[in-house]
């Protein structure tokens, strides 16, 4: 893969890491004692009914489950730069076989070719 395409890569994985982060600061915090990991904040709404902290639990319920599927996400896009700056990026995790430019243009942070995924 060339140098210019990779670089294409990078800026598209720096600006879905933004993203990412961006969007979890929304609603949780960095735990700074764990990498990669993120706190979701407990609405503390207090003096409410118990219907609306019954809201406030299943809201809470929801964000928890977002903030999973963002760590996740987050995780596999540092985990492509990490490989970028090692030169290992492109590489299937599973076969070792170059992964497609067309599934990277899709998946930057793809960790497995098509055939492995599959």
């Amino acid at each position: 893969m060339n140098k210019k395409l990779i670089e294409d890569f990078k800026k598209k994985l720096e600006s879905q890491k933004e993203s990412l982060v961006k969007e979890l600061s929304s609603f949780a915090v960095e735990d700074k004692s764990q990498k990669n990991n993120w706190d979701t904040k407990y609405p503390n709404r207090e003096g409410g009914n118990m219907e609306e902290e019954a809201d406030e639990v299943q809201e809470y319920d929801n964000l928890l489950s977002l903030e999973n599927n963002l760590e996740l996400r987050l995780k596999d896009v540092n985990s492509a730069l990490e490989k970028i700056k090692n030169n290992k990026y492109g590489i299937c995790e599973k076969c070792g076989k170059e992964i497609s430019e067309e599934r990277l243009q899709a998946c930057p942070e793809a960790r497995v070719c098509m055939e492995c995924k599959k």
